[in-house]
């Protein structure tokens, strides 16, 4: 059964409402007057008999007592003298109405020379038939004005309280079908412009993932495609000319498809790591000694091609990490940096030992990076020039799994970087 809309509930609410407080106003203004008359008139009475026995030796007693007879319509004699007036006529026949009704309370007070004295109090009851009559009137004209006003006030809130989220229901039907382009505009009240706020930023949010996953999927492909036609058209060569074949043919074959399997690899651990499925193993050991012997596999591994990293540090550092992901992190910021080197194919690593952590710094003078780049450098296939190119080095997964290890890590990491004079990135790590 399909639920009533909002802007009905809001309605029903506040008709239900005016209809409770109407159900009040009849029972205590005409069921329970009579009741509620003789109950305030027994209490006048029982103040009245206070008031004049804090004043029972006053000289103003008189006056006290014909106030109480002009206001409040007590009649208070001495008992012995005390005679009560007649009751007025019961109404005549035909007529409506009842007998009035009388209050009498007799009550002793002892005075400062020790005499007693007995005062009667009286008051009358007038019926309230006719009071109840009026009341009832005036409700049933109250009531339909209330009704009304009910109504219409009920009808406007819900309507201005209802269309905003109709609205917002709307865009956000569009957001579902992929329009990431929808603006959410919520007004009236604070919760549904901060809802539509957050609406807004879950869009552009999702329109970035959107962006990265087909970027993502392009530059895969890419990257795929390309070594896999280098195999195929080589392999098809040498079958073709089996009595040609070279061993630089060969050469290019194992080169491709090394370079895949380390794509299927850092997807495979980008997707462990943001899954949070990697274990660390953490351990202390010598981060300076293992930085060293990592940029001498870099120099040796890249000197033919020119390359070469040099390193900077004061002292040898124990850190407790797990020292093959550090490590590999290292090693793709330094792929990065030989990828992003320049001219003159220097890169430079600096170990800084700071008060509770380490940083290291890997630096390249290469072009830089645009400002409004940097906060996007860390996501996956993010290209500074927005042009997919297959790197040199590495599959183009290597900051982002940076990241992941340095924050598994419980450290921090950056990047600075100057258009035209290289960038310099970095990680820190505590000391314990």
């Amino acid at each position: 059964m399909r639920r009533p809309k909002l802007q009905w509930k809001i309605f029903l609410y506040l008709l239900g409402f005016c209809v409770l407080l109407l159900g009040f106003l009849w029972m205590f203004q005409t069921v329970f007057l009579s009741d509620m008359y003789k109950f305030v008139r027994k209490l006048e009475i029982a103040r009245a008999i206070s008031l004049v026995e804090k004043n029972i030796d006053s000289p103003d007693l008189e006056s006290i007592l014909l106030e109480l007879e002009r206001a409040k319509e007590i009649t208070v004699r001495p008992t012995q003298s005390f005679a009560p007036p007649p009751l007025p006529s019961p109404p005549a026949p035909g007529g409506w109405g009842r007998r009035p009704e009388a209050i009498t309370r007799v009550h002793e007070y002892t005075l400062k020379d020790g005499r007693t004295i007995s005062l009667t109090f009286y008051a009358l009851i007038t019926p309230v038939e006719s009071t109840v009559t009026t009341l009832q009137l005036q409700l049933v004209i109250i009531t339909v004005i209330i009704v009304l006003a009910a109504v219409l006030l009920a009808v406007i809130i819900s309507k201005r309280i209802a269309k905003p989220i109709e609205q917002i229901n709307q865009s956000a039907k569009a957001l579902a079908r992929g329009d990431y382009d929808t603006d959410f505009r919520g007004t009236g009240y604070l919760e549904i412009e901060e809802l539509s706020d957050t609406l807004n930023t879950a869009a552009e949010e999702l329109s970035k993932v959107e962006r990265l996953r087909r970027e993502l999927i392009a530059n895969v492909s890419h990257d795929l495609r390309t070594p896999l036609t280098f195999i195929y058209s080589y392999a098809e060569m040498m079958h073709d000319f089996p009595d040609e074949v070279t061993p630089e043919q060969s050469q290019i074959i194992m080169d491709e498809a090394k370079r895949l399997n380390a794509l299927v690899s850092d997807m495979l651990d980008i997707s462990l790591l943001e899954a949070g499925a990697v274990k660390l193993n953490k351990e202390w050991y010598n981060l300076t000694e293992s930085l060293r012997d990592t940029i001498n596999r870099m120099n040796e591994l890249f000197k033919k091609e020119g390359y070469r990293v040099e390193f900077e540090y004061a002292e040898d550092v124990l850190v407790l990490a797990d020292e093959v992901k550090i490590t590999q992190a290292v090693y793709n910021l330094l792929l990065n940096a030989i990828n992003h080197s320049g001219v003159d194919k220097g890169v430079l690593v600096r170990q800084i030992k700071q008060a509770g952590c380490v940083r290291i710094e890997v630096t390249d003078r290469g072009p830089g990076i645009k400002s409004s780049d940097l906060p996007h450098i860390w996501e996956r296939y993010f290209k500074v020039d927005h042009k997919h190119k297959r790197p040199m080095l590495g599959t183009g997964l290597g900051l982002s799994i940076v990241k992941k290890v340095i924050d598994l890590h419980g450290g921090r990491c950056g990047v600075e970087s100057e258009e035209g004079k290289g960038s310099t990135f970095w990680f820190e790590l505590e000391l314990g």
